[in-house]
């Protein structure tokens, strides 16, 4: 298995219940492939060093995970369908 760094940005309107449910759903993606949640941290609402989708704020979610090679590519097109998401980056952590 592999180590991954996800980070993704939700429009600052997301309300909480909808950030709960899409952490939720991206974590349930990771296990039920096999994968582990190392670390979720939150951090908060930022601006945005550019404006994004006529936002200039978003809500910063950071996330360390460990799966196979498939798990980032169904994590990239759920994020690529979900409005909330205006941003988002998963990358592979060397060892």
């Amino acid at each position: 298995m592999n180590k991954y760094e996800l980070m993704y940005v939700l429009k600052p309107a997301t309300e909480e219940a909808e950030r709960e449910t899409l952490l939720e759903k991206y974590k349930g993606i990771i296990e039920g492939e096999g994968g582990q949640v190392d670390n979720i941290e939150e951090w908060g609402l930022r601006k945005l060093a550019y404006e994004i989708q006529k936002e200039t704020e978003g809500f910063y979610m950071l996330m360390q995970f460990q799966s196979d090679v498939d798990v980032p590519t169904e994590l990239d097109r759920n994020m690529k369908i979900a409005d909330a998401v205006i941003r988002h980056m998963i990358t592979r952590i060397e060892e």
